[in-house]
């Protein structure tokens, strides 16, 4: 008898076990798999969201941002096949938007034939369409080239022709069984911006931060959330738009306890209290039973009335008085940024730059300062600098600029730098500088080399790995010895990914002549960018000339640069190389230096070499300059 009760009891495990499984985990996120395009990733939903809901149809939402040409209720309804009156209605009934704010999109979701929940809309190819940037760069990822790919009637990816007419099926999925029972009644699919994590998607629609990480199969620990997916919001009620709110707002307090339980900021804690202890419940009472079984058998419901520990959420009012901090408690939260570099009173500061007078400027909010004895660069900054002070505060090497302090006071970032004396490499390389400045051949590659070193730290040597994404002449710094350090974190980012793999993003910032083809048209992001930036930088430094200069004269940057391939001899090198120079470089040199930047410079990232490549290349080409000047008798 006791073994068939024992057996009884595992079999309500499993059961509850099963049922619970499918409340905690209702659609698997889709991460990183919709720039990986040769792949269906059909664990994840890559293809759609699994017909998995009580109904086979639903009235839900999409999100989308408006950009240039869909700007306009008539233009965004056209592009998702969706009721314009409804947009407006959802959107305060706005008719236009302003560049990047969320529209709100209603629409209808039904299950398709092949499993997955879709909303439909049509789009003609233009040309050098793909579908990766049709899923990306248009639709932002509210669709994925896996989708379009695998969607009946749509043509093969090899095989697109401009004109023609394809289906797009949007990303969106109705609430399971589990969620309604919770009282979840639409699940929206809210498209991620770079800034986006689960707890500030949370809080931007007053949803329960465990629902919606369970909502997608994420957890506390594993919630990484990339730019440019889906992420389903949970919600009772539909959705307000906060696009006219600048985030972060700050909490608005809790108003008068309601009658009626919602999901929008006012939750009261008793409603979130509820919902905690439904899910413990759930989760606990299968543990208890088994526990129960091997030690009390049939004892179990002795203790089934045993208290489950409720989880309630921090109060918007202790939110608020967590914002209010000195400047020492604010800059101690970063990650114990004050145990590896110094937190600096402001009166140090206005002390060491003359109360930040003219002649301690130097360019743009740079001020020189001398701090005990030591002469600093210190920077003035606004906005979250919390990214960039991490990173420098975590490395150290001799090719990166180094942080050795910050401060924060009313409301701006200080942050203190060792001082590069000799200024910015775009000080030194342009021609059209005329102040009597040049750089020798050997000193252009040993920078060049001191460049690639610091990028591969970061590419390779760093866990995760991060690509700076703002290389250019005047983020390169010179120390007294005409050694380079890279500067200016502010656009840095950390990626799991590869060397040859891709994240996304909505957000192209960077200098014009940079940017890396596959970031400026389809917000591709990879270590590849800083390689192409890289070659750009090369081809400065070697012709003396600006990039945008460089555009000017070329239609492409291979052009600058194909006549040195030619059998044109040194009247080729001539024209090419920064006539500052005076004609004092090796021949054979330059022509192996120009073949790493033309791969540097290849339109596909793939074929792109890795810096650590480059380093090799440039350190032997370092080693052929050093005895090329000593036999010249070339005062480097």
């Amino acid at each position: 008898m006791f073994q068939g009760q024992m057996g009884f009891l595992i079999g309500i495990f499993f059961f509850i076990i099963c049922c619970s499984s499918s409340t905690f985990a209702q659609q698997p996120y889709v991460g990183e798999a919709p720039t990986d395009c040769y792949n269906q990733h059909n664990k994840s939903s890559a293809l759609g969201y699994f017909c998995n809901g009580v109904n086979r149809s639903c009235h839900t939402f999409l999100t989308f941002r408006a950009v240039p040409p869909y700007t306009t209720v008539a233009a965004i309804s056209k592009l998702l096949a969706a009721d314009p009156s409804q947009i407006s209605e959802a959107n305060l009934k706005r008719t236009t938007f302003g560049v990047n704010k969320l529209v709100i999109v209603p629409i209808t979701c039904s299950c398709s034939g092949q499993g997955y929940y879709q909303s439909n809309a049509s789009y003609v190819i233009k040309p050098d369409d793909t579908y990766l940037a049709i899923a990306n760069n248009t639709f932002q990822g509210l669709t994925t080239c896996q989708a379009l790919s695998n969607q009946s009637g749509n043509p093969d990816p090899m095989e697109l022709e401009t004109n023609e007419k394809i289906t797009i099926p949007l990303r969106c999925a109705c609430p399971t069984k589990n969620q309604t029972e919770l009282g979840v009644n639409y699940l929206m699919s809210y498209l991620t911006d770079y800034d986006d994590d689960d707890s500030t998607i949370s809080e931007d629609f007053g949803v329960d931060n465990g629902l919606l990480l369970r909502a997608n199969q994420l957890t506390e620990t594993e919630n990484t959330i990339y730019p440019s997916t889906t992420i389903l919001v949970p919600l009772q009620s539909p959705p307000t738009n906060f696009s006219t709110i600048s985030r972060p707002p700050p909490p608005p307090p809790p108003p008068p306890r309601s009658s009626t339980p919602t999901f929008s900021s006012s939750n009261t804690s008793s409603n979130k209290n509820w919902l905690y202890a439904l899910f413990g419940a759930i989760g606990g009472s299968a543990f208890f039973l088994v526990l129960g079984a091997i030690i009390y058998c049939l004892v179990f419901l002795t203790r089934k009335n045993k208290a489950d520990p409720v989880l309630v959420s921090e109060s918007s009012g202790a939110r608020e008085e967590k914002k209010v901090k000195s400047s020492r408690e604010l800059i101690e939260d970063l990650s114990d940024i004050a145990q590896s570099i110094k937190v600096y009173n402001f009166d140090e500061l206005q002390l060491a730059t003359n109360d930040f007078s003219t002649s301690s400027l130097v360019k743009g909010t740079v001020y020189r300062g001398v701090i005990n004895g030591i002469t600093a660069a210190i920077k003035k900054m606004e906005g979250d600098v919390s990214r960039e002070i991490n990173l420098l505060q975590k490395i150290n090497h001799s090719s990166l600029i180094r942080l050795s302090g910050v401060c924060f006071n009313e409301g701006h970032w200080y942050l203190v730098y060792e001082y590069a004396i000799n200024g910015a490499l775009s000080d030194w390389i342009y021609d059209e500088n005329d102040n009597g400045r040049y750089l020798s051949w050997t000193q252009r590659i040993q920078i060049a080399l001191d460049v690639a070193t610091g990028l591969n730290y970061l590419h390779s040597f760093t866990t995760p790995s991060h690509v700076h994404k703002d290389i250019r002449s005047s983020n390169i710094l010179l120390d007294s010895d005409f050694r380079a350090k890279i500067a200016n974190f502010g656009l840095v980012r950390s990626t799991k990914a590869q060397e040859d793999h891709f994240y996304l993003t909505n957000h192209i910032v960077g200098t014009i002549g940079y940017l890396a083809p596959e970031y400026l048209e389809n917000g591709l992001v990879s270590t590849k960018l800083d390689v192409y930036a890289f070659g750009v930088l090369l081809l400065e430094m070697l012709t003396g000339k600006e990039v945008s200069v460089l555009y000017e004269e070329h239609r492409r940057l291979s052009d600058v640069f194909s006549g040195v391939f030619n059998n044109e001899g040194k009247e080729s090198l001539s024209h090419f190389i920064d006539p500052s120079m005076q004609e004092m470089y090796p021949s054979e040199l330059v022509k192996i230096v120009v073949q790493v930047m033309d791969r540097c410079l290849k339109k596909n990232p793939e074929v792109r070499p890795p810096m650590d490549e480059v380093v090799q290349l440039l350190s032997k080409a370092l080693s052929s300059s050093l005895i090329w000047e000593s036999s010249n008798n070339i005062v480097g």
